[in-house]
């Protein structure tokens, strides 16, 4: 059985010969996580799957740039969390909507085929959508992905002492968004 390792597929990546395949490696051992972390943000499947492949496309055309001074999944979580707030900053710019509403079109994630929440889910994700970007971002690294605030950190070139600011009055407003429906 394969077991996946960070560094050994580091060395291949760098290596033209061993590239591809290490590449496909990649691929099949982040698209999942990737996948879920954009999904949280955008809400829409098609447009997750859309930044997903853009996310790895990226990756693939910049390997050269990728010296392995942070992990490889801090890399592509950098590359997917600027692909989606590019793709939020169009979709804002094309509704004119300004970068201060959290406003969220929940309307696509209720009528998402690939949606199969329940009420509490739905209003989780409603109390997420809810939060300011930057804050939407840090809650779903720490309480999804569960990461620790040094790699949050890595991704988002923010202070550990900001991200733990951040992260707590997201879980605040969702605490106050959520009582609403106790």
């Amino acid at each position: 059985m394969y077991t996946y390792n960070d560094e050994e597929i580091g060395e291949q990546l760098r290596n033209p010969v061993t590239q591809r395949n290490a590449f496909e490696q990649v691929v099949r051992q982040y698209s999942q996580q990737l996948y879920w972390q954009i999904r949280r943000m955008v809400l829409s499947h098609d447009d997750s799957n859309d930044l997903l492949q853009n996310t790895f496309i990226k990756a693939w055309n910049n390997l050269e740039y990728f010296r392995g001074d942070a992990k490889l999944s801090t890399w592509l979580y950098r590359i997917a969390l600027n692909e989606c707030l590019t793709f939020l900053n169009k979709q804002r710019a094309q509704n004119n909507v300004s970068i201060d509403d959290t406003e969220v079109n929940l309307e696509q994630l209720e009528g998402d085929p690939y949606f199969d929440g329940d009420a509490t889910q739905k209003h989780l994700q409603e109390a997420i959508a809810s939060l300011p970007e930057k804050q939407r971002m840090i809650f779903n690294l720490k309480y999804f992905q569960e990461m620790k605030y040094e790699e949050i950190s890595e991704i988002l070139g923010t202070s550990v002492g900001a991200l733990k600011a951040s992260y707590h009055h997201a879980v605040k407003k969702i605490e106050q968004f959520l009582q609403q429906f106790d």
